[in-house]
């Protein structure tokens, strides 16, 4: 008699533990679409770890950083010829579907491909880099003089352990 009811308490524990990491792994999956929503609700940066959300921007300092973005990928795609244009797009849709497999996805200029597999001529190199310059100035005059010098920090930092990993 002992011996069944040791059984049958070992398999209500085993039972209740199995049920319990699947009812945590649903819970967590579910909530997974709506913390997607909510980090995309707030904006660039925000509810993502990364030295933008580190700097606590203003509404109006997110909008025009991404307004600044906007504008500096319509220029860059402005010096690139169409087949530069569609070789850019299919490396963007390569990256999402990697992404979607739960892949990690190479960024441009980030060791994976992108700009150097586009064959650019000195002269796009050298109109994309003052794109680059230009958005950057853009930017770092929407920050306030703390951000600045935060951001500054941060991508030491980053720099620093980039440096380590190599």
């Amino acid at each position: 008699m002992k011996f069944k009811s040791l059984s049958l308490i070992a398999s209500a524990v085993a039972l209740t533990l199995t049920t319990t990491s699947f009812a945590v792994k649903a819970q967590t999956s579910s909530a997974s679409p709506l913390l997607l929503a909510q980090a995309q609700e707030q904006g660039p940066r925000q509810g993502k770890k990364g030295a933008w959300a580190e700097l606590g921007l203003t509404e109006a300092q997110q909008t025009r950083l991404k307004e600044i973005r906007r504008n500096t990928r319509t220029q860059i795609e402005g010096v690139l010829t169409q087949e530069q244009k569609d070789q850019l797009k299919a490396a963007a849709e390569a990256r999402r579907a990697q992404r979607q497999a739960g892949q990690p996805g190479q960024r441009l200029g980030r060791g994976g491909k992108g700009f150097a597999d586009l064959n650019l001529t000195q002269d796009q190199k050298n109109r994309i880099q003052a794109i680059k310059e230009s958005a950057k100035q853009q930017m770092d005059a929407v920050l306030t003089s703390e951000q600045r010098t935060k951001l500054q920090q941060l991508r030491q930092n980053w720099q620093q352990r980039r440096q380590q990993n190599r």
